[in-house]
């Protein structure tokens, strides 16, 4: 069993065992739950999904103070759970969608600190159809395979199973998946989305840590012939982070060339961070607040840098208030390492969305006319335009804000002078046609003329 689908669950801990304990109020289903958990974190899958339910606590007062409260508590709760599932098809893609569907209502229901751990979905579409297609010229499609793909800021994994589906959707293969996540909760939650999603063991690879001190073993290859690249990078950064660079930061592989993002906002940062791992064909596509844009210091040096060794292949920038964490309006920037293009194209996508009460949202078609410009490189008014990097040096010192290179302003309508001169008079000619009328009628009533 392990070596064709790489797990094995005991029967005992297999949900129809649990239902039916719950559905017979067993006194034994909170005991077998904890086995249970214990099982799958440390025999199931080897090493895989250690302390993946390390935060659940089946002893916690708030489900009773004694243990048959609780136990009886869980039944309820197990029972209500069986019920619901019994009427859904239970496939790997049911159970998946379920579980990024429940994640997805936790994040909106549930404040700004939920909201962090998760990308909307929109959003997390045009980053996966950007990274899939051909990096050197993406008007020729979708790659046929990524070998590996890279979230270092994961959260609950969403946009790298979305890149996983865009690449099912055509017909291409994925080698490898991985992502970094910091909150232990989060990264469970990441651990939990892809077991659902009905990910091997072998097809990816979570790691809890801090992308940023890099103490994920696998990225901290010193020697440079073993480093791991990817083909594909996306990544929602926490926007401008508060961080604390060190001295021996200035040498670290992922920065020398750049320089250290300020104490301020570690956007760029996370940007480097990931740009190392990219492979030479790759794409990277990251979000980031407006500010890493025209942000002057060390963000501009970094910024002149990646502008001249043309790493920067396009700047998008998307309207207010999408996602759950912020209502600040963001950008995303697609990287590469190997450009056929030596401009810069941007896209003003800022007033292109459908308004809601509590936020705002891309619909299918904001996000087909993002990714087709992309793809197809197409310019448009007040929408999409590409400048060279000598145009952005010596008009707009490295400035990348979009409003400088693409005006949304309409043009003022033309005045006909004649056309309002004749209107003026026409409306001169009623009123005094009105006055008359109405001083006839203060004459009979005995009033004085106006």
């Amino acid at each position: 069993m392990r070596r064709k689908v790489h797990d094995v669950v005991q029967a005992d801990f297999l949900w129809s065992n649990i239902a039916e304990l719950a559905r017979t109020q067993n006194g034994e289903l909170l005991r077998t739950l904890e086995k249970g958990f214990k099982h799958i974190e440390n025999e199931s899958f080897e090493s895989t999904f250690q302390g993946l339910f390390s935060e659940i606590n089946l002893n916690s007062e708030k489900l009773g103070k004694k243990y048959e409260d609780r136990n009886k508590k869980l039944c309820t709760i197990v029972s209500k759970i069986a019920e619901g599932i019994a009427q859904f098809s239970t496939d790997s893609d049911t159970l998946g969608d379920a579980y990024e569907y429940l994640i997805g209502q936790f994040a909106a229901g549930s404040g700004k600190k939920a909201g962090e751990f998760y990308t909307p979905q929109a959003m997390s579409t045009i980053l996966s159809k950007i990274v899939i297609l051909d990096s050197q010229d993406p008007s020729r499609g979708p790659k046929k395979k990524l070998d590996r793909v890279l979230d270092f800021a994961c959260g609950s994994g969403s946009l790298l199973l979305n890149v996983r589906n865009r690449m099912r959707d055509n017909k291409g293969s994925i080698g490898r998946i991985f992502g970094q996540e910091n909150n232990i909760t989060t990264y469970n939650l990441a651990r939990m989305n892809m077991l659902l999603h009905g990910l091997k063991d072998t097809e990816f690879e979570i790691h809890h840590g801090d992308s940023l001190l890099n103490d994920w073993d696998l990225l901290n290859e010193m020697n440079p012939s073993k480093k791991i690249e990817c083909d594909a990078i996306v990544a929602n950064p926490p926007f401008s982070l508060r961080w604390t660079p060190t001295d021996a930061l200035n040498d670290d592989f992922r920065f020398k060339n750049y320089g250290l993002a300020p104490k301020s906002a570690a956007d760029f940062a996370f940007l480097l961070h990931g740009f190392h791992f990219l492979s030479e064909e790759g794409t990277m596509a990251i979000i980031l607040p407006h500010g890493v844009l025209f942000r002057g210091g060390a963000e501009q040096a970094i910024r002149k840098k990646l502008l001249q060794d043309n790493h920067i292949d396009t700047v998008i920038g998307l309207p207010p208030n999408l996602f759950y964490s912020t209502g600040i309006p963001v950008c995303i920037l697609v990287l590469k390492k190997c450009k056929k293009f030596d401009d810069i194209l941007f896209i003003n996508a800022s007033e292109h969305f459908d308004k809601g009460k509590r936020q705002n949202q891309l619909l299918p078609e904001h996000i087909d006319k993002i990714v087709n410009t992309y793809k197809e490189r197409k310019e448009e008014a007040r929408y999409s335009k590409r400048f060279s990097i000598d145009v952005i040096e010596k008009e707009h010192d490295f400035n990348l804000n979009i409003s400088r290179y693409i005006s949304t302003a309409k043009a003022e309508e033309e005045i006909d002078l004649n056309e309002v001169h004749s209107q003026l008079m026409d409306i001169d000619k009623r009123i005094e046609k009105s006055r008359k009328v109405h001083n006839q009628f203060l004459k009979e009533l005995g009033l004085k003329s106006i």
